[in-house]
């Protein structure tokens, strides 16, 4: 594939990326992106010869491991503890644009091809979910808390910081200031002691 080639294939991603997270699978036509990449519509089957389920795939593969890569490493450079591993995560979720789970999983999957959208899903699952797990287990190792539904509990707090970005008018500082909050509880707990 020649330079200029590769080039414009990673415009057509790197625009595509962004109208899907943006508005979701269903809602982006073609038409668009080829548009805002400035081509002629059919000039994109010649990157993506299956049509817009395989550049979502793309897309949404490569945010994935963009999001293992970037939590494994936030989780490794935190102190061997379940609070800071735990908000090292949570400033990793926060620096980045939202991944907006719940259309992705309730929305975009069932829009697309079944053996797609369970790879997704499954690649979600390690991406996103299973270090999170990972802080868990060892923790419970440790002795720091108790073994629980560990699967239910990572789950739980990927969901709570991502809908963080639903939080109205706030700011990146705010989100992580809740984000902390919300850890500090979940570890601490809320009853009065």
């Amino acid at each position: 594939m020649a330079k200029s080639d590769s080039e414009a294939r990673e415009k057509v991603i790197a625009i595509a990326d962004r109208l899907f997270s943006e508005r979701g699978y269903k809602a982006v036509m073609l038409t668009e992106i080829a548009a805002e990449v400035g081509v002629r519509h059919p000039s994109l089957y010649h990157h993506f010869p299956k049509g817009k389920e395989q550049l979502y795939v793309e897309v949404m593969e490569r945010n994935l491991k963009h999001h293992q890569l970037g939590l494994e490493q936030s989780i490794t450079g935190a102190q061997p503890e379940i609070r800071s591993q735990l908000l090292a995560a949570a400033e990793w979720f926060l620096s980045q644009p939202p991944m907006d789970l719940m259309r992705l999983i309730h929305s975009d999957m069932p829009a697309i091809n079944p053996a797609a959208a369970k790879r997704l899903v499954d690649l979600s699952y390690v991406a996103l979910m299973l270090p999170i797990k990972t802080i868990l287990e060892e923790a419970v190792r440790r002795g720091e808390i108790a073994e629980s539904r560990l699967d239910v509990l990572a789950g739980s707090i990927v969901g709570m910081i991502e809908q963080l970005y639903a939080v109205p008018r706030a700011s990146h500082s705010d989100r992580l200031e809740m984000a902390h909050f919300l850890i500090n509880s979940l570890l601490n707990g809320l009853y009065k002691r």
